[in-house]
């Protein structure tokens, strides 16, 4: 099947969100989190009131796994939305008092990770060659 340079650009421009997004979350919020779990259990906020412990692990989950699924284009749509709401949790419920301004880099990731939910991982993704559900997700 023939692919049009149109369709090319756009499906190495959604590899290069996927890469650079998932990799700068990673990377800034993931790894530290991971590497460094118990400091990190005394300075997470807990806002649903789940314990440290879980929420966390939950952060974890959002910030280091999703990502990895999202660079490799596997599961991305759905990897976005743990992300998505974590991003939703720490600025409108942790920090409600935050201006745009300064909550500007996770209203920028939130942006990112919403297109990638919305357009997908494109063409040039592990997922297409898996089969059926997995390549949709």
């Amino acid at each position: 099947m023939m692919v049009s340079r149109d369709e090319q650009a756009r499906d190495i421009g959604l590899l290069f969100l996927r890469v650079s997004g998932g990799l700068f979350l990673l990377w800034v919020h993931g790894l530290p989190k991971l590497l460094d779990f118990t400091a990190q259990l005394q300075l997470i906020e807990d806002p649903f009131h789940l314990g440290a412990h879980l929420t966390l692990v939950l952060a974890i989950f959002a910030e280091v796994l999703c990502p990895i699924l999202i660079v490799a284009g596997v599961l991305a749509r759905l990897a976005c939305l743990p992300i998505l709401f974590v991003l939703l949790v720490a600025l409108l419920v942790v920090h409600p008092q935050w201006s745009v301004a300064e909550g500007q880099f996770g209203w920028l990731l939130l942006i990112l990770f919403t297109t990638v939910f919305i357009a997908g991982p494109g063409r040039l993704a592990v997922s297409v060659r898996l089969p059926g559900v997995l390549r949709y997700a």
